[in-house]
């Protein structure tokens, strides 16, 4: 929503922003009738106890995409290091120990030179007196080069196992906290196993969980059954499938992945449960994942990044070393699309995820048949202006070793650019590059230009 003429009012957004908020919360809190207005700064100079000229900047910046390209004077807004500094006299001069930032939405889910932009300000914003916590969206976040999630910030996953001991009670604690309706504590234990069907069907998502109990009503068979099938086979799809269009340059990768995991994923993973339930014993164990070479082409790895977004499946765990000696990630199918493909849900469903084992996974190579036609999807879509910087870049800005940078300048590629364009067969004519390698290098380089094809 912030269309200006100026390249650095998203991040003058962004520090008016927390400007304007703290300065409501002291204001709020009663601290502002003891503050010093030599401290003013932080409000805009001319502060006004109703409004001050911050929020005035911050409500023109919201409202810019109603006239694209006008320039914002943000001459007033303060710097970070001032910012900092405010932040610091205000913490000692009221007696407060650390302010805290709460920020929701922090992701602006595919817009990556904004996401890029934010992770730089939360890492600089860091300092004994403030703290950040941001919210973001598995998939499609762009932290950029001076963000490292890693080494920069805690990071707490909101995922729930479904192979949790406590996962059910977990869930459905959740759903009563939210109910208004008296009578849904005595409907879920009169319909205990019809309930866990969908709690386990949601793969720790509330959201899923809440809209689907509310869907089926009193949670009789007949209900739980038509849920899971008009949720999880139509409508959680039709939501990924949607994505294309506010997205189009990540259309091929989002049909791409859709028919991937349901023509390919899902039914072997289907026919592995099929043999279990055919059991007359109790032996053996039931699958919801699948395990993805670590040389697999990026395309493969920005699709199934979307697929996470939406929710159908998540990455389980990396590093993982599958029956050949591969090393990849595990990823985890929701279990709610699996359930789905059951002729009756809820007569097979309970026995599939009580049986859950992550060991039975169903593996795919790097080179696997259906990842062919996804290669060079990305450099087809990202033909745009953005996207030729990146090209004229050189290769020696790659993830790559000293020696494979060598080898590619041997071959005269030496721009980002060259070596999207130039075919695997070609790195290999370089002595010592055989197949696994030459993956590695052409996935580097469509890796370093992917981020930008969103937006």
């Amino acid at each position: 929503m912030i269309q200006t003429g100026n390249t650095n009012q998203f991040q003058s957004w962004m520090l008016a922003k927390i400007c304007s908020e703290l300065q409501r919360a002291l204001r709020k809190s009663g601290k502002l009738a003891t503050i010093n207005y030599g401290l003013g700064i932080l409000l805009g100079a001319s502060a006004k106890p109703e409004k001050s000229e911050l929020e005035d900047i911050t409500e023109r910046f919201e409202s810019s995409w109603k006239k694209p390209g006008e320039v914002i004077d943000d001459s007033m807004i303060p710097t970070l290091d001032s910012l900092l500094n405010v932040v610091e006299d205000l913490c000692e001069e009221l007696g407060i120990r650390r302010i805290v930032l709460f920020i929701d939405e922090a992701a602006h889910v595919c817009r990556p030179q904004q996401q890029r932009e934010f992770f730089t300000l939360f890492r600089d914003l860091r300092s004994p007196y403030i703290k950040c916590n941001a919210a973001v969206y598995p998939g499609v976040t762009i932290y950029g080069e001076s963000f490292e999630p890693l080494h920069d910030a805690i990071q707490i996953s909101l995922n729930r196992s479904v192979t949790d001991d406590n996962y059910v009670e977990t869930m459905k604690e959740m759903v009563l906290n939210q109910a208004s309706d008296s009578t849904l504590s005595m409907t879920l234990s009169k319909r205990g196993e019809n309930f866990s069907i969908l709690a386990y069907a949601s793969g720790g998502n509330p959201r899923h969980l809440l809209k689907t109990v509310e869907m089926a009503g009193k949670l009789d068979s007949a209900s739980v059954n038509k849920v899971i099938r008009e949720y999880y086979r139509e409508l959680l799809w039709a939501e990924h499938s949607n994505l294309a269009e506010k997205y189009p340059g990540y259309a091929k990768l989002i049909d791409w992945g859709r028919d991937f995991v349901e023509t390919d994923v899902i039914p072997a993973v289907k026919l592995k449960n099929d043999k279990f339930l055919g059991l007359k014993s109790e032996e053996g164990v039931t699958s919801a994942f699948f395990w993805i070479h670590r040389n697999a082409p990026q395309e493969v790895k920005e699709a199934l990044r979307l697929l996470e977004y939406t929710g159908i499946i998540h990455e389980h765990s990396s590093g993982i070393r599958a029956t050949r000696s591969g090393i990849g990630a595990r990823y985890e199918i929701n279990l709610g699309c699996l359930f789905a493909e059951e002729t009756i849900p809820t007569t097979t469903a309970f026995s599939i995820a009580q049986k859950l084992s992550v060991k039975k996974m169903t593996e795919y190579g790097n080179n696997y048949k259906a990842f062919n036609s996804i290669i060079g999807v990305i450099i087809e879509s990202a033909r745009n202006v953005e996207l030729a910087k990146q090209f004229v870049k050189s290769v020696d800005t790659l993830d790559l070793t000293l020696w494979q940078k060598r080898k590619l300048h041997e071959l005269n590629i030496n721009t980002i650019g060259e070596l999207i364009e130039v075919e695997e067969s070609k790195l290999k004519e370089a002595r010592y590059i055989k197949e696994t390698r030459a993956r590695q290098i052409k996935n580097a380089a469509v890796a370093a230009v992917c981020e930008y094809l969103i937006g």
